[in-house]
């Protein structure tokens, strides 16, 4: 099911890879901004679904946490790599 998902963003293009892409566009967090202490979410909310790869460094998965962002654990980065016809590797897909 989630692989499906995937790939139909693929040709869509409504996906983002990596972690970096993930925290910009999914972090749930506000940040204070500077005048009269209002609250800004600028990215917030701008994702649908965000998997992971069941192989992603426990790295990536405290920042993803710390950031409030949920995922879905998937197949190992090979197996994803391989059924979505990818000639790279990505522990993070975001489905915008």
């Amino acid at each position: 099911m989630s692989v499906k998902e995937i790939s139909e963003a693929i040709e869509s293009g409504n996906i983002l890879f990596g972690v970096k892409q993930a925290l910009k566009y999914g972090s749930t967090h506000s940040s204070v901004s500077s005048k009269k202490g209002a609250k800004a979410s600028s990215s917030s909310g701008k994702l649908k679904n965000v998997f992971i790869a069941k192989d992603t460094r426990d790295e990536t998965v405290e920042k993803l946490d710390a950031a409030g962002i949920e995922f879905d654990v998937l197949k190992s980065k090979a197996d994803l790599a391989k059924e979505l016809n990818l000639d790279f590797m990505c522990e993070v897909f975001s489905i915008k």
